[in-house]
């Protein structure tokens, strides 16, 4: 299956306990930090949910 790579762009300080979660959930944590995941539809929505926080990596 197809892997999309995640990095986290920005901090989640200031932002809604769900959002930390999610980034959480996303296997990021820190500024700067790549995570490589299965390319699912429940991924795409997490990183919708977080897209001012996190950038896709070709």
């Amino acid at each position: 299956m197809a892997t999309i790579k995640i990095k986290q762009t920005g901090s989640p300080i200031r932002r809604t306990k769900d959002q930390r979660a999610t980034l959480i959930g996303l296997g990021l944590n820190k500024m700067h930090k790549v995570s490589e995941l299965e390319d699912t539809p429940e991924v795409r929505g997490m990183i919708r949910k977080v897209q001012h926080m996190v950038s896709i990596e070709g």
